[in-house]
């Protein structure tokens, strides 16, 4: 039995995230810790893709594999990095707490996987009673854009706070281009 593509290329994407995580973690070298850290936001956003979440993996691209790259590589375009730099990390250094840790930290993200819904089911909360309440509510309060209601109307704080993030991450952007404004 063969998988169909798109379980094909989810298992692929899942690996090679996977493997660049752990080589973000081993390598010794910052600069090239930065570039397989962008290459693993870059798998995170196909994956966001594949998974029907767009905006979300072009968030990821654009941020996590774009912006932040860049700004590493400009802090590190600032630094003098060591003659000995390169290889991987010595794994008797690496503790085992903490390895002990990581593990279960992540069998217990893994144990809960099975509890959600199928993709697409139409028995999941999101096309429950709630669905019907947004849209009908929004409709009612003049707002035309159901995405747009449930981001300004429904998640007003949560949406405060990430134009604050976003703003931070700014101004942190400028500071560190050397712009930032003298009052």
């Amino acid at each position: 039995m063969s998988l169909p593509f798109e379980a094909l290329l989810a298992t692929t994407l899942l690996g090679f995230v996977l493997v660049v995580a752990v080589l973000t973690a081993l390598v010794r070298d910052v600069l090239t810790a930065v570039v397989v850290f962008a290459a693993y936001s870059l798998g995170l956003a196909g994956l966001w893709v594949l998974f029907r979440a767009p905006d979300v993996g072009l968030t990821e691209a654009a941020v996590g594999a774009g912006v932040t790259t860049a700004l590493f590589l400009l802090a590190i375009s600032r630094t003098v990095r060591p003659a000995e730099a390169g290889g991987f990390v010595d794994l008797r250094s690496v503790r085992p707490r903490s390895v002990l840790v990581a593990g279960v930290v992540t069998v217990a993200l893994l144990a809960t996987v099975p509890a959600l819904p199928a993709v697409g089911a139409a028995d999941t909360p999101a096309f429950g009673p709630v669905a019907d309440y947004y849209l009908t509510d929004s409709a009612e309060r003049g707002v035309d854009n159901a995405v747009t209601a449930v981001l300004v109307v429904y998640r007003g704080f949560d949406t405060f706070g990430e134009v604050a993030v976003v703003f931070a991450a700014a101004v942190a952007a400028l500071a560190v281009l050397g712009r930032e404004v003298e009052t």
